[in-house]
């Protein structure tokens, strides 16, 4: 239901009578019952002392619950002889395998709880499967006497599942929806809606748009947080329809997770999310409401799965927007505002990747162009120089120009048009965040969640341990919270710990690369050679320097991808013993976790060859040393920038193949292997929830892994895209294909997720504010330290005309020579002198990158001139670039608002519209209680008067 939100209030205390059904149907529904659902704002999954816990709904009888705790005691000997529990109706298959409803016809499946028939389990511990018999029965019990409607039905192709179908009524609805605070509809919205600014390019949008006819638009509405007492106020033109199926799962996985199934030992045990993982039931899920590649054979069936497959998954719609409606109608607000701020930001990436291919461009068609890297190559000067070994003793002398094809390459990347596109990617991230949080705030008020944080309940998880009664600063009343200050601190401290160590085994793993990097160089510097000897072509490209890249990259990728899978559940587990109090607070708290790790996982080795890698090495003569054992790795004459390059390539591109192999080929051979075990009763017809079932749970962290994927994405094209101005094209191309196979593998291979609400999208959101500040930094940095650029400029406006040069105009002739320092080879220690040349002459001196002095000099080997004017270079371009960023980013920051003007005025009108509704019904119904207690009086006294007038 679409429309904005309001300024109702709702009851804050829900009393134990709220959650109470009526009398008749207590009646109809159990009429002993336990008191098996617990209050609201104080719901709980999972296990918690009975003693310590007040706040269950009392229940006018008590026999069940006294025979619970009388067999508690005794492991439930004599629970399955209790006559006062609830059984579901045990029905046949009636043939119709689309169908969505009990076999009445009436009462529609909300939810269906999957188990394994216990006496026809292939065990020998019969004990364990009568115990967990009768907790399921307890539970289902609890079920029945708290107003839902069970049907069970065996499977058609395995007899030993069975289907327990759940259903609830119309009072349990309106119970839990005002208990929940769901917004319903009061009236349809008669606002008008603006018109598109595009509208006069409607002939080329429409292309791109939905077909209105396929998916008709939702009609929106006046909501407001449902109260079962104002009933008449809201829009219920049919009570079928009043609660649509993404609305009524939501309450009835309220209920499963807050009824109690076991009493032991003091101890209450309740919640489906519990009994699923201890393997008493082996799934519970929501249905689909048909199969995905055909409608439903049932006319009043929406068919909504149907639609989202050909107009949304499809690949053949690759290109049409996404049905952002439909998607959180059928999904719910959490997927939906996932879905649109993907396509937002692959949108916005278009722009991005325009730039970057234009910048690519410029410096491949101006590669020829290039005046070092000729020289390089040139077999007069780069030919003829020669450089120092780059590593101890099994290392030769070499010549320059066997570097000619990467100073080629890089003659690409290293380019005026980087500069420019690192200062517009820094302004393009500020752009996409500001219209972003406009867009967000759009969908708030669409999806009216524009209050949704006064509707959150706490987690069943964090009420379970509510054991300690603290007095609340603002009510001054009591309130249970589940740890003192003391304690919380120590939960804190030990999570940061934990969090700590992992991060710090992930710089031990950098190290060790590092390390790698050091020792291999020396076997590839010593080996290859040899092994290429004759190959030219090969020898041109495959380097000691390209070699050991590339192998590196691809063990570091390895090693990143083992700590994902292994820290993912230690951040887990860290985050339940942290016990946050809302599922949004869990996963804030889940995200920062993950993200934190993953920040240092996936980005320490580019910050490593951007920043570390060349930088401390000495000299020939004075080589630092890793650990006292290894020589530190330098950079190839050209820079450590086509390396960073390289690093980013293969780890954006196997970690895109990695991704999709998880996310597509992983749940369709599970699937595939699920049909083929079937095989032998496929040509029987299954049941709408037979076939949901052996479909594959996405789980509650599905979409978290989502979010993580795309951020660590985002940080790929935003930290150093200085290097690489293509990485926003092969973002887009991933995207586009990641929206589809995501749209793909939620409507054909996953079951229906449980629909949930979201406002925003959370933690990430000032993930990307930090990770956009950040890149400012590290782009300057790249250009300044990793990059050539600025150590040119120098040269070209500085150096090379005099008083230090001898040109007589600005020139980048005899770039190269000037940046290569001389070094003596009389002056090598014994363990760093290097082996001959292919050749068996070791001259007299040669080169390396540095700015020093000459031998000879009378500061021989010290840093010269050039060095310090490079250096105050540097630092003022990082200083200036960083200023002009920022300055633009604020004002871009200051000047769109988060939410527009017209979004705000719409906000306003519908709460004033809202209230002014609710106010002339409340009067309407005064009026109407006056006049009915009006005439009652009039009776009464004309009563009174008639035997004294006769």
């Amino acid at each position: 239901m679409l429309g904005g939100s309001l300024d109702l209030q709702t009851s804050k205390a829900a009393p134990a009578a709220a959650l109470r059904l009526s009398t008749a149907q207590k009646a109809q529904s159990c009429s002993p019952g336990p008191p098996s659902v617990l209050r609201p704002g104080l719901l709980a999954t999972g296990d918690v002392a009975a003693s310590k816990r007040p706040f269950l709904t009392s229940h006018p009888s008590r026999p069940v619950l006294d025979n619970i705790e009388q067999t508690a005691v005794s492991s439930f000997g004599a629970l399955e002889s209790q006559p006062d529990f609830r059984t579901p109706e045990f029905e046949e298959f009636n043939g119709k395998p689309n169908s969505l409803f009990f076999n009445d016809g009436q009462r529609r499946i909300d939810f269906v709880l999957v188990y394994e028939d216990e006496s026809k389990k292939e065990t020998n511990k019969k004990g364990s499967n009568e115990k967990q018999r009768r907790k399921r029965q307890a539970y289902e019990s609890n079920l029945i006497c708290d107003g839902l409607h069970l049907e069970a039905t065996r499977s058609v192709l395995d007899d030993k599942l069975v289907f327990v179908k759940v259903h609830a009524p119309w009072e349990v609805l309106c119970t839990y929806a005002e208990i929940m605070h769901i917004k319903l509809p009061l009236k349809p919205n008669d606002l008008k809606t603006r018109s598109s600014a595009f509208g006069n390019f409607s002939w080329f949008t429409k292309v791109l748009q939905v077909d209105e006819s396929i998916i008709k638009p939702e009609q929106e509405f006046f909501t407001a947080p449902f109260e079962k007492n104002r009933m008449n106020d809201f829009y219920i033109q049919d009570r079928d329809t009043f609660f649509n199926p993404a609305t009524r799962s939501r309450i009835v996985y309220f209920i499963l997770s807050r009824v109690m199934y076991q009493i032991r030992d003091n101890v209450k045990k309740f919640g489906i999310n519990k009994l699923v993982s201890s393997g008493i039931y082996k799934a519970a899920f929501p249905l689909h409401d048909c199969t995905f590649n055909h409608k439903s054979e049932d006319v009043s069936c929406p068919s909504e799965r149907y639609l989202l497959y050909r107009e949304w998954a499809h690949p053949r719609s690759i290109y049409k927007k996404q049905p952002l409606d439909l998607i959180r109608k059928y999904y719910g607000e959490k997927i939906g505002i996932y879905f649109a701020w993907l396509g937002y930001y692959t949108q916005m990436l278009l722009l991005a990747a325009v730039v970057g291919v234009a910048c690519f461009l410029y410096g491949y068609f101006n590669q020829n162009n290039c005046t070092w890297s000729k020289e390089v190559c040139h077999p007069d000067i780069g030919g003829k120089i020669i450089m120092c070994p780059q590593c101890d003793k099994h290392c030769s002398f070499w010549n320059l120009n066997i570097t000619c094809e990467s100073s080629k390459k890089l003659c690409i990347f290293d380019s005026f048009g980087t500069l420019v596109f690192a200062v517009f990617m820094g302004i393009w991230v500020t752009l996409f965040l500001e219209f972003w949080k406009r867009r967000q705030a759009e969908l708030e008020y669409e999806w009216d969640t524009v209050e949704l944080q006064q509707e959150e309940q706490p987690r069943p998880e964090y009420e379970a341990q509510c054991t300690h009664v603290v007095i609340n600063e603002i009510t001054q009343e009591q309130e249970r919270v589940p740890f003192t200050t003391w304690g919380k601190c120590v939960r804190i401290t030990l999570c940061a710990s934990a969090v700590f160590f992992w991060i710090l085994l992930i710089i031990a793993s950098v190290i060790g690369i590092i390390v790698y990097r050091l020792s291999v160089f020396i076997v590839f510097s010593t080996k290859l050679p040899e092994t290429l000897n004759g190959t030219d072509s090969i020898q041109k490209y495959l380097t000691p320097q390209t070699a050991t890249s590339i192998t590196a990259s691809l063990i570091s990728f390895v090693i990143i991808m083992i700590l994902n899978i292994i820290y993912e559940k230690v951040a887990i587990m860290i985050t339940n013993f942290e016990l946050p109090r809302t599922q949004t607070d869990y996963e804030n708290s889940l995200t920062m976790k993950m993200f934190l790790f993953q920040f240092v996982n996936y980005y320490s080795s580019c910050f490593y060859i951007a920043f570390f890698k060349g930088k401390f090495v000495g000299y020939p003569g004075d080589p630092v040393y890793w650990l006292g054992k290894y020589r530190n790795e330098e950079c190839d004459p050209g820079g450590c920038l086509l390396e960073l390059t390289t690093q980013l390539t293969i780890i954006m591109g196997g970690k895109a193949i990695w991704n999709n192999i998880q996310e597509v080929l992983l749940p369709w051979v599970k699937n595939l292997i699920g049909r083929c075990r079937t095989v032998s009763g496929a040509e029987k017809m299954t049941p709408r929830w037979e076939q949901d079932y052996h479909l594959q749970l996405m789980g509650k962290l599905g979409l978290f892994y989502e979010y993580l994927e795309m951020i660590i994405q985002f940080g790929f094209v935003t930290l150093f895209v200085a290097s690489f101005p293509l990485a926003p094209l092969l973002a887009l191309v991933n995207n586009i294909l990641e929206i589809r196979v995501d749209a793909w593998k939620m409507t054909t291979q996953y079951r229906r997720m449980v629909p949930e609400k979201a406002q925003d999208i959370g933690a990430w959101q000032p993930i990307m504010q930090g990770i956009a500040i950040l890149a400012v930094v590290t782009n300057a940095m790249i250009i300044a330290f990793t990059s050539d650029m600025i150590p040119r400029l120098v040269y070209y406006w500085s150096f090379s005309v005099p008083p230090y040069g001898n040109h007589t105009h600005y020139t980048m002739e005899g770039y190269i020579n000037s940046t290569l320092s001389i070094f003596n080879v009389s002056d090598f220690k014994n363990q760093s002198k290097g082996n001959p040349d292919p050749k068996g002459v070791i001259p007299t001196t040669c080169r390396y990158r540095d700015f020093r002095n000459p031998p000879g000099h009378e500061q021989q080997y010290k840093h010269n001139i050039y060095y310090w004017h490079v250096i105050a270079a540097k630092l003022a371009f990082i200083i200036v670039m960083e200023h002009l960023i920022y300055s633009v980013k604020f004002f871009v920051s200051y000047a769109i608002p988060d939410v527009s003007k017209s979004t705000k005025s719409k906000i306003k009108r519908e709460k004033y519209l809202t209230q002014k509704l609710l106010r002339e019904n409340h009067l309407k119904d005064m009026t109407k209680n006056m006049g009915v207690i009006a005439e009652r009086m009039g009776a009464v006294v004309e009563n009174n008067l008639r035997p004294k007038l006769e």
